[in-house]
């Protein structure tokens, strides 16, 4: 617990004359309900785009049997997602903060429910893939208006509400993804069912076009001044976080990996070096740079986009493990495995609602104390892998989910609000999206690592005459070793972001 001068400060919400309290002094009613109206849209196309990241990795078997496809063509279906999702997000936020947040959601929106018709009817897997990176360039387009929107409609307390309720959702689609996946293929078959985890895409975008259409307020800007979206700046840009996410996105574990992708770090390190000169430049220039490097001499922005980095490092790969072990090493049916991380999308969806409310009162504490719960339910969940009989393995391992899930929640949410907290609304937009960088790579890394650790166990102990669930105990702790790393690592920024606040706070006690 904290003191005041620990917590995160902020104006304190005005009051209607119906006594409920309101965003700010002017506002009515009517601007409460309608930027809440808006809120929602945002926050249901936000999880249409996260359920991507999740519900395919469950298909892959059913497009592989369907299609025909490698297992490069597979596994850059799930990747390539990922990869241009994080290309296009810093770019598009930038374009959203210097135009109309409101034009580009609805563009990137329509581009994500075409792209997802175009899977759905994909006659090969070339084209398949093809339709997946666009895709990623769609969500990417969107997402950081999301975060821009929700930073700009509100204010104080409320926006830690709101951030809540967003992590909230967030954490249930990440979740709840690969119940959906399993479902759609249990329904469609194993030659079928992959097509319509596109298709559940298609009403729901065509009913978010609508209402965002309707309701999302027009931030576009009565006067234009002059486009400056630094191409250099961009180009650079895409060069450096294709070359340090590509060796990751290609990493099994498998022999047939290509050890030479490693290269590519060298280039990326050349790459970061080339891109801070550049934008330091063009900032002396007098010109808006793509990324504002003063972003990152802010605190609370450069501490909680760390954070969240490796915390998403850990989180994807959690879910994938866990998914990859249930079938592979247990023989459950996909829709089974994913039933068993239901737990963790409800207690996180709960835990994150009241992260929200809780953040302002408790501020980064809240965040290590999550981190810590998330922990213990890391730990009951390697135990039931390990040593509870296979009949009994998932249910012990869906109680855990439910202890992780409660500390998730007190992650996500409240370390959004801390780390937007000083930034000013009219760059929302682009802090949102290099955040939300940040945790593409991190997914990137991580999910890349983890899965080494998993495959190479399984190929170095193939021969070794164990059981197939005792090779896959193995592969498994191995695997989940990597995610307790990054959730460590995470605990260990939180934990000294929150000795710098205390004493940020008694530096102005002491005076």
């Amino acid at each position: 617990m904290t003191t005041a001068d620990e917590t995160v400060p902020s104006a304190e919400p005005a009051q209607n004359a119906s006594g409920r309290t309101t965003g700010s002094p002017s506002e009515t009613d009517s601007d409460h309900a309608t930027k809440w109206r808006a809120f929602w849209v945002c926050v249901v196309v936000a999880a249409i785009t996260i359920l991507d990241l999740s519900k395919v990795n469950v298909a892959l078997p059913s497009i592989e049997d369907a299609l025909g496809a490698t297992s490069t063509q597979l596994q850059l279906i799930v990747s390539g997602y990922v990869l241009t999702f994080g290309l296009v997000l810093v770019p598009a936020g930038r374009f959203g903060d210097q135009r109309s947040r409101k034009t580009l959601f609805l563009i990137g929106l329509s581009v994500f429910t075409l792209a997802s018709i175009a899977c759905a009817l994909a006659p090969n897997a070339a084209m398949l893939l093809v339709f997946r990176l666009l895709q990623g360039v769609a969500a990417g387009i969107q997402m950081p208006q999301v975060i821009g929107l929700i930073q700009q409609l509100f204010q104080g307390p409320e926006r830690g509400r709101a951030f809540g309720l967003f992590g909230a959702m967030i954490g249930i689609s990440t979740a709840f993804g690969p119940t959906l996946g399993g479902l759609m293929i249990a329904i469609g078959g194993a030659q079928d069912g992959w097509r319509y985890i596109f298709w559940m895409n298609v009403p729901l975008g065509i009913i978010a076009l609508i209402l965002a259409w309707r309701i999302l307020p027009s931030t576009a800007k009565t006067t234009y001044a002059r486009l400056d979206l630094d191409p250099v700046g961009i180009a650079i840009f895409g060069v450096t976080v294709l070359a340090l996410m590509w060796p990751f996105l290609f990493t099994t574990g498998a022999p047939t990996d290509d050890p030479n992708r490693w290269w590519l770090l060298a280039l990326f390190v050349v790459a970061a070096a080339a891109f801070i000169w550049w934008e330091r430049r063009y900032a002396e220039s007098g010109r808006a740079p793509l990324v504002p490097l003063g972003l990152f001499r802010i605190s609370s922005f450069r501490n909680g986009t760390l954070l969240a980095t490796v915390y998403f490092a850990a989180m994807p790969a959690m879910f994938l493990l866990t998914t990859l072990y249930l079938q592979l090493g247990l023989g459950l049916e996909p829709v089974f495995a994913g039933m068993v991380t239901i737990g963790f999308a409800l207690t996180s969806a709960f835990s994150s609602w009241r992260g929200g409310i809780l953040v302002e009162r408790y501020g980064r504490s809240l965040v290590v104390v999550g981190l810590a719960i998330l922990m213990v339910g890391i730990g009951v969940l390697m135990a039931a892998a390990i040593l509870t009989p296979p009949a009994m393995t998932p249910f012990v391992m869906a109680a855990a989910m439910f202890i992780g899930g409660a500390g998730g929640g007190l992650v996500i949410s409240p370390n959004q609000t801390l780390t937007l907290h000083d930034i000013p609304p009219l760059e929302g937009g682009l802090a949102g999206s290099v955040g939300q960088l940040g945790q593409r790579i991190g997914t990137a890394i991580g999910t890349a690592v983890a899965l080494s650790l998993f495959y190479s166990t399984l190929y170095n102990e193939r021969n070794s005459g164990e059981s197939t669930v005792e090779l896959y105990h193995h592969a498994y702790g191995m695997g989940m070793i990597a995610t307790t790393v990054f959730f460590s690592i995470a605990i260990l920024i939180g934990v000294v972001d929150l000795g710098a606040r205390k004493r940020r706070a008694r530096v102005p006690a002491a005076g």
